[in-house]
């Protein structure tokens, strides 16, 4: 029997061959007139690798960095208007409310913070903020060694509940916390079975989130009392694989979401009944999914693939490979969907016939590629230069190597034809988007 790493590697480390069989790869369409890449308007450059997605409030992009600041900056013209220093890598998404910017930090602190000059409202202590991980991770050396998961990129994003005046977040300490947005102070909490780092849904009433404990909880926002939880597969020799980062998205009555189990869920939002779901071939599915139309729009992990299946039915439409993992949301504008890959790229793709329009690399990329990637592919063997994957140290060498490449984690956030995203190269890009 393998060992349990090597499986691992082979599952997420890797593309396999079945997976390259099965993809189809689109030509890119030949049309008089596209939604292309045209140019960096703007690059702010920050001291840490940003991993959050941008928030756009009154002509203002907020933005977080694992240089543990919370960057305030003009949207037209990239310039610096304030910062916000916490005691932790801010890899929370900001949400705008009321002139208020809420987020998270890992130094176990949920902010609100004036909108204007980014002065402290309030902040609330968690139970404490983390990455996931566990002794030899994975089965990897030394066994002694705590290793934190180097794919747990994200922590909760606060939602907005507007009827009852609360912000609502998950914590590492496996707490759903609803606090007055205005004073701070908690109006209830729920307790799950494992850390939360994904990003509650509010719909119709109820908080949807998941769970590491493998469930996914519909919540009632005016009191924190569980409706229902769906459970996803539990595999408990890949305990630590598992678990629910995305947030889900919600259509009419269905709920969908994706998961550390590979698989993607549709459920009925009023019972958490299955609905339908989808086999993504032992990918993760970590990024949130979008709707548009009769599809709804998802992203894979090691298996590089964003793929578009029918809402209703979960009948799989058409899928598009990338060169890398894909961790981040699609932004949809004009019937064409934008996101970003771990090899520091972003693809244009039209939705209706899955055909690719466009990629566009910034200069990290340009930069790095060729000494980090093989034949323009993300093999993290090849990133490792060949040293033993047995070791932990060895997979941290690895994902700093392709950190060079400016990867990009961070979904993208589209206003007035300008494409907004954050890049592991610490730099929160605008990109103009125009006709060709």
């Amino acid at each position: 029997m393998l060992p349990l790493l090597l499986i691992i590697i082979f599952v997420h480390f890797f593309t396999s061959a079945i997976a390259a069989n099965t993809i189809r790869f689109p030509k890119p369409e030949n049309r008089d007139t596209v939604q292309v890449f045209k140019a960096i308007k703007w690059q702010f450059q920050t001291r840490g690798k940003i991993f959050s997605t941008p928030a756009i409030a009154n002509g203002i992009v907020y933005i977080g960095s694992e240089d543990s600041s919370l960057y305030a900056i003009d949207q037209s013209s990239g310039k610096l208007k304030w910062k916000f220093n916490a005691k932790g890598k801010i890899n929370s998404s900001a949400t705008v409310f009321n002139n208020t910017v809420f987020f998270g930090s890992y130094d176990g602190y949920y902010y609100a913070l004036n909108a204007e000059n980014g002065r402290a409202a309030w902040k609330f202590q968690t139970g404490g903020e983390k990455h996931i991980g566990a002794k030899g991770l994975w089965t990897m050396k030394p066994n002694s060694l705590y290793m934190d998961d180097p794919f747990d990129f994200f922590l909760s994003s606060p939602a907005i509940d507007s009827v009852n005046g609360n912000v609502c977040f998950g914590s590492s300490d496996g707490n759903v916390y609803a606090l007055s947005a205005r004073k701070g102070t908690m109006s209830w909490k729920q307790t799950t079975q494992g850390p939360i780092h994904a990003t509650p849904l509010l719909h119709n009433g109820v908080i949807y989130i998941g769970s590491w404990d493998f469930n996914l909880y519909a919540i009632n926002a005016n009191n924190g009392s569980v409706k229902w939880k769906f459970k996803t597969n539990e595999q408990p020799t890949y305990h630590i694989l598992e678990g629910i980062q995305a947030a889900p998205v919600a259509d009419d009555s269905l709920i969908y979401f994706g998961a550390r189990d590979a698989f993607f869920y549709a459920l009925n939002a009023n019972t958490g009944t299955l609905v339908w779901k989808f086999n993504a071939g032992g990918s993760w599915v970590v990024a949130s999914a979008n709707l548009k139309d009769n599809a709804v729009f998802f992203s894979t992990s090691d298996s590089y693939s964003f793929i578009a299946v029918n809402k209703q039915t979960g009948k799989e439409l058409y899928r598009i490979k990338a060169n890398g993992y894909i961790y981040n949301k699609s932004a949809i504008a004009n019937k064409i969907a934008y996101f970003g890959d771990f090899t520091g790229q972003l693809f244009a793709i039209d939705i209706a016939s899955g055909k690719q329009l466009d990629v566009f690399a910034f200069d990290t990329r340009k930069t790095n590629a060729q000494k980090v990637l093989k034949n323009n592919n993300l093999d993290f063997s090849y990133a490792a230069e060949g040293k033993d994957l047995m070791y932990y140290q060895t997979s941290v060498e690895a994902m700093n190597r392709l950190y060079t490449l400016g990867s990009i984690v961070s979904s993208s956030v589209i206003v007035n034809n300008v494409l907004y995203v954050g890049s592991a190269d610490g730099n929160l890009y605008a990109v103009e988007l125009g006709t060709e």
